[in-house]
Order: structure tokens, then sequence, then C-alpha cells
């Protein structure tokens, strides 16, 4: 079921004149049952990986929680017990639970290399070694990267004391499957969800609205601009030898368009379903392309993912006994500059290759993660040279220096972000090698962009739409850009939010029986 649906509409109508109708002590079940039904519609035979999931994070989590119980409760009985042994007791009990972590790591993280990367694995060796080994049909449940890393982030959590485990098989259930967030994220913290997932909530008809209102801008920057920007990014890339040059450069700047309006318009439906329902779901973008260099930009773009692989991937691996052993080693053998380097740049390759691969199952995306991590590596070592430049010269701190800092910044992330579009690393090269050796500038104005498959009104309905995103992105500088809304005149308000809604409704570009394509993300 997409979120651009008839069907996906009357669910969530549905849920939310029952959650309001019915006892308030049924509210977070309604939405257990509602999120079930929402990913049967996709198929019911996924279910089968989400139910796995639960399981095991459920049963793991109790046991870890039963273990510190019978630690603290023989430690309560054992007062007078020395320290060593104490010691002992409390490492004892952390090895066991460290070892049910990890076999529920173990499990999904296996279940989810299993089903998105044997057929890569397997191609692969056939690359290598010439062999013909058959690939297997393996469908890539919706979601599946997204309510497995949220539940591992979970039990980690647990394992480390952070919160206790959820007991209610139902509750966590509901934290692993809470609909509007399984198709793209954000991907939530036990800790931070829970706070108002389960509550009791009366009817709140300003979180009603807000929500409403961030629903109906998530599905203009949905249909409106992303979902018409497709044609002239498919016809480029279907035969992209025959699209070299500017049509390169064009499709950069289309493809950035299309994945900011497509990706943050699916967050934004997210965020106001949830909120509808009176549950706080985190941001996940805080207007990345006002970033001045590329570390903010990851800081401020998938947020939930980058704190994710930061908590449970970077911190782990950098403070782990293998890599304090290999920063001693670097530190005698390398000096002690470049030796207390190397274990952090291994950690943030290690990372960004774990990011690409999470993105997807192929080269591109291992390709892209790791100039991701190259220029980030860059950066970090020429910070020295970077801040005496600016002490040096003083224009370099002024507010046209940082707008020149937002388009370079702006210009690396699309261009890496190519990757993504054509999908095959040495034709990604060979087309962006084209920009120089045959730029063809002509084709901006000799009609051939109108030969991509959108019209005159369609670039007018596009810039007219992303300087709206950039409008709106502006004005998140001053605060909620609803709480300014809601402060105008009533007449103002609703011109506002009807003008959305007959844009959606008039220039939204559907597919067939109004089923829009499916969100960028979902495929990871």
């Amino acid at each position: 079921m997409s979120f651009v649906s008839f069907e996906f509409l009357a669910l969530v109508a549905i849920l939310l004149v029952l959650y309001y109708t019915l006892a308030k002590r049924a509210q977070w079940p309604l939405l257990l049952a509602g999120s079930f039904v929402f990913y049967a519609f996709a198929s019911p035979k996924y279910l089968i990986y989400m139910a796995a999931t639960i399981l095991t994070t459920w049963g793991a989590g109790v046991k870890i929680a039963n273990i510190n119980a019978e630690r603290d409760s023989y430690l309560a009985e054992h007062k007078d017990l020395p320290r060593e042994e104490k010691k002992a007791v409390k490492g004892k009990a952390k090895k066991r639970s460290h070892t049910i972590m990890g076999l529920c790591l173990l499990f999904n993280l296996g279940m989810l290399a299993v089903v998105k990367y044997t057929n890569f694995v397997i191609s692969n060796i056939n690359s290598l070694f010439g062999t013909d080994l058959g690939f297997f049909k393996i469908a890539l449940p919706m979601g599946l990267s997204f309510y497995i890393f949220q539940s591992m982030g979970y039990i980690i959590d647990v394992h480390r004391g952070k919160y206790p485990a959820e007991k209610n098989l139902a509750k966590l259930a509901l934290f692993v499957s809470f609909f509007p967030q399984l198709i793209q994220g954000p991907i939530s913290r036990f800790d931070d969800l829970s706070k108002t997932l389960y509550g009791p909530h009366s009817f709140d008809a300003r979180n009603v609205c807000f929500g409403a209102w961030r629903v109906l801008w998530g599905y203009f920057k949905k249909l409106v601009i992303a979902d018409r920007m497709v044609v002239a990014i498919t016809t480029i890339t279907g035969k992209a030898e025959k699209y070299p040059g500017v049509y390169v450069v064009a499709l950069v700047f289309f493809y950035a368009i299309q994945l900011y309006a497509d990706f943050t318009g699916g967050i934004d439906i997210t965020i106001g379903i949830a909120q509808m329902f009176g549950v706080k779901v985190t941001e996940n973008f805080d207007r990345p392309f006002f970033s001045l260099n590329v570390t903010e930009y990851w800081r401020r773009w998938h947020i939930t993912m980058g704190t994710w692989f930061k908590d449970y991937i970077f911190y782990p691996i950098s403070v782990s006994q293998t890599m304090l052993n290999i920063s001693k080693w670097s530190r005698e053998k390398l000096g002690p500059q470049l030796g207390k380097r190397i274990p952090v740049y291994l950690s943030t390759i290690i990372v960004w290759f774990a990011t690409g691969v999470w993105h997807g199952a192929a080269w591109n995306f291992i390709v892209w993660g790791l100039l991701n991590c190259l220029v980030i590596i860059v950066s970090q070592e020429f910070s020295p040279l970077y801040k005496k430049f600016h002490e040096r010269f003083a224009f370099s701190n002024t507010k046209g220096y940082n707008v020149f800092q937002m388009f370079r910044t702006f210009g690396l992330i699309v261009l890496i972000r190519i990757l993504d579009v054509y999908q095959n690393v040495p034709l990604t090269f060979r087309m962006v090698g084209t920009i120089f050796t045959t730029p063809n500038w002509g084709a901006l104005f000799d009609g051939s962009m109108l030969k991509l498959g959108l019209t005159g009104s369609d670039y007018i309905v596009l810039l007219c739409g992303s300087l709206l995103m950039l409008l709106v992105s502006i004005l998140q500088n001053k605060g909620s850009v609803r709480e300014q809304l809601s402060q105008k005149p009533i007449a103002v308000r609703y011109l506002v939010i009807w003008l959305l809604f007959v844009a959606i409704v008039v220039l939204g570009a559907y597919g067939i029986g109004y089923d829009a394509r499916q969100f960028i993300y979902n495929q990871f």
C-alpha cells in the first residue's frame, strides 16, 4: 500500500475516526492493528519477516532484562560480597547479555543480508571466477532495512542499560511496525518514540490540523515536484550515451530536486500523520542544502540514519580493543600525528562503506559511500589550512562567502549522487567526463530540453515548486512554518492551505488509478 493511494488515505481516515472514538486504552492496540493491515497490503508473506524480527527482538530484550534482574537480586542478597566477586558477577551477567544481544543481531542482520545481498554476492563471484551460479528469487520486503535497524538499535540500547526492555510483546510490535514510518523511516529510538506512542490521547484540533498541513505539504513535494521530474530523469538515463555533456549537468540538478522533494515529502507525510494521532516522530532533515561543508550536510540529511551509524557502528569500532591496538601500533610506527588519525579514518571508512551497502546491493552505492568518505577525510586533513584561510582573509567570514560554501557543498553532494541515477560505476564516470569533452551547451537554448518528456509548463511548475521549497526552508530559520502560518488571519491561513490542495489536485503527476510512483527510499 503506497502513501499516495486511495487505500492509504482511507486507512488513515478510518483509523483516525476510531482512534478518537474508542476508549483511550484501545488507542495503541488500534495503531498496531492498523500497522499490520497496512503492511499486509504489500504482501501478507512479508509479515513473516517482520514477525521474526519482533519475536527475536522482544525475546532477546526480555532475556537480557531477566539476566539483569537475576544479577541485581543476587547482589542485593549478598551485599557483603568482596568487591572483586561483585565485579565478577556483573561481568558474567554482562557477558551473557552480550551473547543474547549478539545472537539477536546475527539473526536479524543475517536475515537482512541474505534477502538483500545474496544475489549481489553471487553476481560478483560469477564475475570474478567465471562461474555460472544461479540467482535466488528473493523479493525485498517493504521497509526491511528500516525496521531491522530500528529494532537492532533498541536491543543494543537495552544491552547497554540505556532503558529497560519492553516486556509487553504487543507494545514492542507497535514500536517496530508503526505504519507511518515503515516505508522510509525515520529510524526512531525506543526511548523517544515510546513517550507518545502508547499514551492516551484526547482529540486535539491543533495537533490534527498541524499534522494535516504537514501531510499536505508532503504530498505537494511528492506529487507536484518529485513525480513530475521522473520523466526527464528516466529519459536521460534510459539512453545515457545519447545524452552527454549538458544533459548530465541537467540530470545532476533534476535528481537533486527529485530526491529532496521525494524523501522529505515522504518524511513530512510520516511526521504529519503521526502528529494527527498525537505521536511525536523524530525530525529527519534540517535544511541540508544550507550546509557549509559535506560533514555538516550529513548531520542535516537523513539525521536518524546518520546518528544510527554513528552510535552503533562508529563509536563501538573506534573504542574496540582491535582499534586501540591499531592506534598504539600506528603511533609507535608512524608517529603521534599520523598515528592518531589512522584509527579514526579507518572507523570512518568502515561506516561509510556500511552506509553505501545499506543503501543498496550494488557497487555504485559502495563507491558513492566511499566518495563521501574521501571528501570528509580530505576536509578534515585540510581543516588547519581552512582555519588559517579564514583568519587571513576577512571576506571568508561574510554572508556572501557562506553562500559560496553552500553552493560548493551542494555541487559536491549532487555530483556524487549521480551514481544513484546511472547505477553503473564506469558509465557514471564516463558520462561525467562528457561534461568536459562534449559539453553541447547549445542544447539549453535550441529546444532540446523540451524533448525529455517535460513541456514548458512542466518546467514552470518545477521552477515555482522548487522556489517554494526554498522559501519554506528560509522561513524555517525563524521556526516552524506551521506556527507562523497559524498566527496569520484565518482568511490568509486557509487560502494558503486551499491553494496548496488545489495545486496537488490540478498539478500532481498521477499514475493510473491515482497510483503515483513509490518513494525512492522504499527500495532501501
